[in-house]
């Protein structure tokens, strides 16, 4: 293990004297404890007559040039990681990964990125005491609900059980097997009738003129009609009203529905996922109604599309596509 330590500004200014003393460099270096070599080099860096101060301050510049430049001093990347945060919502594990996958590797780890979203804001200028480009970052400031709270929705009839949903959806072991909710905007409003297959985690969402039973009922008619019948096996909601009519959809699209226990979001995590990522394009509050059918099918394209850990960066579509070709 190296010892060395640098010359200190004291160190430079006994050296001075020294020489003005008339001192061999040999004879300083035994003074100040120091090899000879030291004490040379550090005279023969000044072109002419040694002074400490005009050397000190040579040296603290050559230490400064000397440091490794942070990463996100390039303006490129910059760019690109601001880009996909804000335009694609992507989270910085994401961005990484996606780096990996394409490049086979990455300019920076993850955890760099968020040093640098809360050090310096990737540079991107923002008001005193605001957060940032941090609050594009997934559950920034999300509310939770506090230990014991209780659903209050009323309850439905139901015809299975998730206990008895078949293995294979259990699994996740084929696509077809589907997770249902409803994302609400403003009270009273439009809201998004959301499906999630559990196999390859792609999204379906489509409008509805609001989240009684009938709306509901009519979006879901016009959505299962575009899927296959055979990627349509099982159906996984929650208990909300909204799905009261689910035997409707069972007896005319022969597809069973499968509801977990009150209270248990994990039973359809998929689901409640994803309405996560919905959030960061549609806070809660916000009137579905003004979002046009075009911006809502972009939202679902880059959900889609995003690079997803659990599938070594590949997106939910690719995932879904690969599983449909194997088919039979």
């Amino acid at each position: 293990m190296s010892h060395y330590y640098q010359l200190t500004a004291i160190e430079r200014g006994r050296i001075e004297s020294f020489i003005q003393l008339g001192l061999s460099f040999r004879q300083i270096a035994t003074r100040l404890n120091r090899s000879v070599s030291t004490i040379s080099r550090e005279v023969h860096r000044c072109a002419k007559e040694y002074k400490a101060l005009s050397a000190h301050k040579d040296y603290l510049k050559r230490r400064q040039a000397c440091h490794r430049h942070r990463i996100f001093e390039d303006k490129a990347l910059c760019r690109a990681v601001l880009s996909a945060i804000q335009d694609n919502h992507w989270s910085p594990e994401q961005i990484v990964g996606n780096y990996q996958r394409i490049k086979g590797s990455s300019p920076c780890s993850f955890v760099t990125i968020y040093r640098e979203i809360y050090r310096h804001n990737l540079g991107f200028p923002k008001n005193h005491g605001a957060r940032g480009i941090a609050r594009k970052l997934r559950h920034r400031g999300k509310t939770r609900h506090k230990k014991g709270y209780v659903e209050k929705r009323g309850k439905i009839p139901i015809s299975h059980k998730l206990a008895e949903r078949p293995t294979e959806a259990n699994t996740r072991s084929r696509i077809g097997d589907w997770e249902l909710d409803t994302v609400v905007g403003r009270d009273g409003g439009d809201v998004l009738v959301t499906m999630i297959d559990r196999r390859s985690r792609l999204l379906l969402a489509q409008r509805a003129s609001g989240r009684k039973a009938l709306p509901v009922l009519e979006t879901l008619k016009a959505m299962f009609a575009k899927i296959p019948h055979q990627i349509l096996a099982t159906i996984t909601p929650d208990r909300g009203k909204e799905f009261r009519c689910h035997r409707d959809l069972t007896n005319e699209y022969n597809v069973e529905f499968y509801f977990p226990n009150p209270h248990t979001p994990w039973a359809r995590g998929s689901n409640e996922n994803t309405n996560g990522l919905i959030r960061e394009y549609i806070p809660k509050g916000t009137d579905i109604a003004t979002i046009s059918d075009d911006e809502i099918n972009q939202m679902v394209w880059q959900i889609n599309t995003r690079p997803r850990k659990m599938f070594d960066w590949k997106s939910a579509l690719e995932v879904f596509w690969s599983e449909m070709f194997h088919l039979d």
